[in-house]
């Protein structure tokens, strides 16, 4: 059993409760832990008992290994108890737990010294052991075993050692009887002592006879071709030997093997003298008697009384002699036993105020040694929560609290559903725009037309995302008039002539019969402007939609199909056809789905789109146009690795051009150092013959002079000689130079089209990867999860050009996941939410999977200037700002710029008119998208 803490683990038993529930409810749903076969009743049990097993802190009680959960520690003993009984000999196994049955030893080390010494020469039928022969070692099976003949005291036990042949078929483990195992019977039994054991049951007496199964060979021993055909010959021959040649494999039998055989068989209760006893499923296995004989149990009971006794004794004496009636004592003697008395109440005074101060001085070294713990420095990034603002930070101008987060900036952010539903279908629309055949568009775009409410003029955008949406869903299996079967079946648990905004549901189908039949089939050209979507809306939702996976669908085929009267119509006919007081929602004429779908409230059409992306998912095109992103992702990963290798190798390149423009220099200015030396030096000896030679007679003056003038010539001409050479070497050096600024300048130019090549493939590899998956930028130290989405799918963050484009233009925060907050309030102290509080602030607080934004620049600022680079979490989030800052920032400001020209438009073009006929809806930027993916044909 795994151990945590140095105490085994206790598997979880049922509760009373949930057993007597079980008992009157056989099909109560629990939760079952398949590892252990613990049941549970509630999650929470069920996951906090898991957690505790996954937590690296248990131990291996075989192997001694540390750090591991308590599945891999369970894994551990369970392959070394099986590799240990492959090992232990058979034969010895039912002698050996016989042996330990019912022994009262403190400590399982001695049990097993006790064990070895008593088997350690005792050999029994069908065990491999090794024979001494000649000198050689043979590696031999005991066939048979021969006890000592009965003589003296063997002989007062008749039968106990009688032979045990392995010719004669022996009973399996298990079903053999105590009478028929009676080999060693005496000196295995560890009641009997050992030197009484060793004289009537002599292991040296027994005799054996042996196979010899093969020789054990060691290859830098053999001597021969000739000695080994000689040794071969004593293969299958049997011998009778003694023990004393006889020994055991060590691999199979050794006190650290049998240590390991007893303690994984065996068991022992916690109260005082309590006997090892073998686990009942092995002693059935091996034929062990598991009912404890009662001379045994009068023994345990004697042992067991008699450890108490010796404790008991042992306190008496240390708390004092018990009170006994005593003879008078003298004056004398009475002062002496006073004294005595205070001598020792002193004493243990003395001594408990001395076991006080040790303690107390053990706390004190205790708290400081924790205290040093606390003030060990920190290894930075590590968890977020564990990072708090000391005072110096505070002053030094860092931020406590976040910025708060705007929640009624969002799209519908008045119903968090709604908005998230509509998030997840403008993504959609726009990761999956190249096999929709559909243009990217903003998501202020995508909101106002999901609020555009005329009939005249058609909103082109909604048009051309529900066509493109029906093109794509007549490839998905559907199950026909699938909507009508599911109202139907409802109506079956409904009450008569339920009704919901006025409407049966016979009614509804009876409307939606005729309408939208021939959907799969109808063209949707682009050139028409979409003419139709709206009945081949309705046919798609009939086929595709249920209550199973659109549950208001009633109600949205109801406002499709149902229009309201008139004011007047409703006056007029009030008192005859309907109640008094009809509800002003009821909806009563017949229509069609063109006339009533801007009619629709958004949150209705969301749902709609919704359930469209989500059926469009499972389409033949936009699986294979994931798998295509896939494809070019990995492609782009290697052309990464390319242009990294590449560009290494450039600037490596660059580097060498730099050391050897350097190593050139300088030489070339020590030689002209070298040669000025030089020039001074001739030209001061030149000055300096005249004065030597001005006492000379004057032939001997002129005779001087001609030879000092030709060495003169001859200097001149050396250095100008010199002086070329000096200008032909630095004209060399300076068109080096200039090869090798060139090449250094070529090589610049590479590693800046690389890194440009690098951008481009971070760009497109976003677009990618948001076709297979979308992941946020990261998290915070709470956990909330911070969104960007723009770039992704058939988006981009450039235009032609260069000119930055958006999609959200926002940066959007979702709330810790349900998970991420049980694991924080598990983790943190009780201050966990007033943290919270004083860093998010009550209105920043956001619940699980609630969603907020932030839309200026500004506002983001202020968040990264707030988010602690120290947290492995924020640290990851800041590094992804850093990475994508360049296109965050500018596609905010273009957004805001975006919507502060369309708020000016209306209101200049209504300056210009002379009269005023209302704001023109056909100049908003959304009426004004065009598709330019729309194929032709389509």
């Amino acid at each position: 059993m795994p151990t945590c803490r140095r105490k085994r683990v206790v598997l979880t038993e049922p509760s009373e409760a949930l057993l007597q529930a079980a008992k009157s409810n056989p099909n109560k749903e629990v939760y079952y832990l398949q590892q252990t076969g613990e049941i549970f009743e509630t999650y929470e049990a069920y996951a906090a008992r898991m957690s505790f097993y996954r937590l690296k802190q248990f131990q291996c009680e075989v192997t001694g290994k540390s750090g591991l959960d308590y599945f891999q520690a369970l894994e551990s003993e369970q392959q070394e108890a099986q590799t240990m009984h492959a090992r232990f000999p058979e034969p010895l196994k039912a002698a050996v737990l016989k042996a330990v049955q019912w022994q009262v030893v403190g400590r399982l080390d001695h049990l097993v010294e006790a064990v070895f010494d008593r088997f350690k020469d005792r050999y029994f039928a069908d065990e491999k052991v090794f024979v001494d022969a000649q000198g050689d070692k043979f590696y031999a099976k005991v066939v048979q075993v021969y006890p000592p003949k009965a003589t003296g005291e063997s002989a007062a036990v008749p039968d106990e050692n009688q032979a045990s042949s392995s010719s004669a078929p022996s009973p399996p483990h298990g079903t053999a009887d105590d009478d028929t195992i009676l080999i060693h019977k005496i000196g295995g039994d560890l009641k009997i002592p050992a030197k009484e054991a060793l004289v009537r049951d002599d292991p040296l007496k027994y005799s054996y006879k042996v196979q010899i199964l093969e020789e054990q060979h060691e290859k830098s021993h053999e001597k021969g071709k000739a000695a080994a055909k000689d040794k071969a010959r004593w293969s299958g021959s049997l011998m009778d030997v003694q023990c004393s040649v006889m020994s055991r494999d060590r691999l199979a039998f050794s006190k650290s093997i049998l240590r390991r055989f007893i303690r994984d068989c065996v068991d022992r209760d916690a109260a005082v003298a309590s006997p090892w006893t073998v686990k009942p499923v092995i002693a059935k296995h091996y034929g062990v008697d598991s009912v404890m004989p009662e001379e045994t149990r009068k023994g345990v009971e004697d042992i067991k009384r008699g450890e108490i006794d010796k404790r008991k004794k042992i306190w008496e004496d240390k708390e004092g002699p018990p009170t006994k009636k005593q003879k008078k004592m003298t004056a004398a003697q009475e002062e002496r036993v006073k004294a005595l008395a205070a001598a020792a109440e002193k004493r243990e005074r003395e001594a408990r105020e001395k076991a006080e101060r040790q303690q107390k001085a053990k706390e004190e070294a205790e708290r400081l040694a924790a205290e040093k713990k606390k003030k060990k420095p920190v290894r930075y990034p590590t968890e977020d929560l564990d990072v708090r603002l000391s005072d110096k930070e505070k002053k030094a101008g860092l931020k406590v609290k976040k910025p708060t987060p705007s929640k009624s900036g969002l799209p519908f952010g008045d119903n968090q559903c709604t908005f998230e539903a509509f998030l997840m279908s403008w993504n959609f629309l726009v990761i999956y725009g190249q096999p929709l055949h559909l243009s990217t568009f903003t998501m202020d775009e995508f909101e106002h037309a999901l609020r555009h409410s005329l009939i005249d003029p058609p909103c082109a955008l909604l048009g051309e995302i529900h066509s493109t949406l029906i093109y794509n869903l007549r490839t998905v299996p559907f199950t026909r008039h699938s909507a009508v079967l599911s109202l139907l079946r409802l109506q079956d648990t409904l009450e008569e002539n339920h009704r919901v905004l006025g409407v049966t549901v016979d009614e509804l189908a009876g409307a939606m019969a005729d309408v939208g039949n021939n959907w799969e089939r109808v063209p949707l050209r682009h050139t028409e402007m979409r003419d139709g979507w709206e009945e081949a809306l309705l046919g798609c939702l009939k086929d595709h939609a249920t209550l199973d996976n659109f549950p208001r669908l009633r109600e949205v085929l109801t406002r499709l199909l149902f229009a309201p009267e008139p004011p007047a119509e409703v006056s007029s006919s009030s008192s005859s056809s309907r109640v008094s007081s009809p509800d002003a929602n009821n909806l009563y004429v017949l229509s069609s789905p063109s006339e009533r779908y801007y009619a629709l409230p958004p949150a209705d059409r969301i749902d709609i789109l919704t359930l469209m992306c989500n059926l469009a998912v499972s389409s033949k095109a936009i699986h294979s146009h994931m798998e295509s992103c896939e494809e070019q992702l990995t492609a782009l990963r290697k052309e990464k690795i390319e242009i990294n290798r590449q560009k290494k190798q450039y600037t490596e390149e660059m580097n060498s051009l730099v050391g050897e423009t350097e190593v050139k220099e300088e030489p070339g200015t020590n030689g002209n150092a070298a040669d000025e030396d030089t020039t001074m030096h001739e030209s001061s000896d030149l000055s300096d013959v005249p004065s030597e030679e001005g006492s000379e007679t004057a032939s001997t003056s002129s005779a001087r002079q001609k030879r000092s003038a030709r060495q003169k010539d001859l200097r001149q001409k050396a250095h100008t000689q010199a002086h070329a050479k000096q200008r032909e070497l630095a004209r060399a050096q300076a068109a080096s130079a200039k090869q090798a600024l060139a090449e250094h300048r070529r090589l610049d130019e590479e590693v800046n089209k690389l890194e440009r090549r690098l951008e481009a493939i971070e760009r497109e590899f976003r677009k990618l990867l948001g076709a297979v998956r979308v992941k946020p930028l990261g998290k915070d130290r709470f956990h909330n999860r911070i969104w960007w989405f723009d770039g992704m799918g058939s988006a981009s963050l450039l235009g032609s050009g260069g000119v930055v484009q958006y999609g959200t233009g926002r940066i959007f925060i979702q709330g810790p996941s349900e998970m991420d907050l049980e694991l924080m309030l598990k983790k943190e102290d009780d201050d966990y939410e007033a943290r919270r509080l004083e860093e998010e602030g009550q209105e920043g607080m956001l619940a699980p999977s609630e969603w907020a934004q932030y839309a200026e620049p500004e506002e983001l600022d202020e968040f990264l200037a707030w988010l602690n680079p120290k947290g492995v979490r924020e640290l990851a989030l800041r590094n992804s700002f850093t990475k994508w800052w360049s296109h965050v920032a500018p596609g905010m400001r273009k957004r805001i710029s975006d919507l502060n020209i369309s708020a000016k438009l209306p209101e200049a073009r209504r300056s210009t008119r002379t009269k005023s006929s209302g704001h023109d809806v056909s100049r908003e930027p959304y009426m004004m998208w065009t598709n330019r993916r729309a194929v032709n044909s389509v």
